[in-house]
């Protein structure tokens, strides 16, 4: 198994963001809703149009199968209805250009990463460091951070 991490400077997740926006508005996207919401990839591939709609996410996690309601940051409101304001309801947020209407895959998300990651010179990237990213950056808020290094991304989102 390999072990990443979270993007911890400011500087570095503009700078991937920026990246991002220039190359395709649905990889901008992916990062903003994995670094806004702390979603496993797994939970965010399968969202479709008609779930950016509201001011929240609420699904089933795939991997707990748990139900899951998490709210918006007003900043991602803003950027999604943006991004899905020409589009229908049954497309997916993250649509690949292979296929009718099929959802990216896990590897396509790693690859867009890598190449954000490679971009800023960053090593041990995954498509978990979006959900490690939020956290991180949400207990660096908090001012929580100093007291503790184990935080349940759970915890955090119902905080959150």
């Amino acid at each position: 198994m390999n072990f990443v991490q979270p993007i911890r400077d400011p500087e570095v997740i503009r700078e991937i963001k920026r990246f991002l926006k220039e190359k395709s508005h649905r990889n901008y996207i992916l990062f903003l809703v994995g670094i806004n919401s702390g979603l496993r990839i797994s939970d965010i591939l399968p969202l479709r149009v008609q779930d950016a709609k509201k001011p929240y996410f609420n699904l089933r996690e795939t991997k707990t199968n748990k139900q899951k309601r998490i709210d918006m940051t007003a900043a991602l409101r803003k950027e999604l209805n943006e991004y899905i304001q020409d589009k229908e309801d049954h497309e997916y947020l993250f649509a690949s250009r292979k296929g009718i209407n099929k959802p990216i895959g896990r590897s396509m998300a790693y690859k867009i990463l890598r190449e954000a990651a490679a971009h800023v010179n960053l090593d041990d990237i995954g498509t978990h460091t979006l959900r490690k990213t939020f956290g991180f950056i949400f207990i660096s808020r908090q001012r929580m951070w100093p007291f503790s290094r184990r935080y349940s991304t759970t915890l955090i989102q119902r905080l959150h």
